[in-house]
């Protein structure tokens, strides 16, 4: 095997291990996951992977499509059931009509790149409910599972087929928004707990 399938194994191991204590912690219900952002996540990071995979992306797509296929889903199943966030607002409800709105246009639109803004516009969308409900209650999310959520689209740049636009945004907007949302977490928990939290 080349090296770009070793790292494409590697970013779907640690894909797996990263949401060991995000489920620990859901069942536990200490992390309360919001119905709304996991939904939307599903959908975006499914199809962000049909995208990589008709660019040529190869394995730098395998973790895409391993946290649509099992992990995404396996979160909302928990929401579901009773173990996410209830206290739904207005403004989650306008940031899921826009994600709504932003699929669409993606369906409607024929280029990939053009696609990929969009999918990426509408994770943005997605990640609003979370932020929101942990702006004051950081300690109902597990912050270990997103860094390593950025860090695995880290390693799967180095095993992109082909590096492209079309292959690379995607990923680059969810290190993005997995690290910052993380920063968020640390620096609330200080704010609001200080050496407790």
């Amino acid at each position: 095997m080349d090296y770009k399938t070793w790292i494409g194994i590697i970013t779907v191991g640690i894909a797996f291990f990263s949401y060991i204590p995000y489920f620990r912690d859901t069942f536990a219900g200490k992390t309360k996951p919001h119905v709304f952002s996991w939904l939307i996540w599903a959908v975006l990071t499914g199809i962000g992977f049909f995208g990589q995979i008709a660019d040529n992306a190869g394995p730098g797509a395998w973790v895409t499509g391993f946290t649509t296929a099992v992990l995404t889903i396996f979160v909302i199943l928990f929401v579901l059931g009773k173990r996410g966030e209830k206290n739904i607002m207005l403004v989650d409800w306008l940031s899921l009509i826009g994600a709504g709105i932003a699929l669409l246009f993606w369906y409607l639109t024929k280029g990939p790149l053009l696609s990929v803004i969009l999918i990426t516009l509408i994770d943005a969308f997605g990640f609003f409910p979370t932020f929101r409900k942990s702006f004051n209650k950081p300690n109902e999310e597990t912050a270990i599972t997103f860094f390593l959520s950025g860090f695995k689209f880290v390693l799967a740049f180095f095993a992109l087929n082909k590096v492209s636009l079309v292959t690379f945004l995607y990923p680059a907007s969810l290190i993005f928004m997995n690290w910052l949302f993380v920063a968020m977490l640390i620096i609330r928990k200080h704010q609001l707990y200080g050496s407790k939290g």
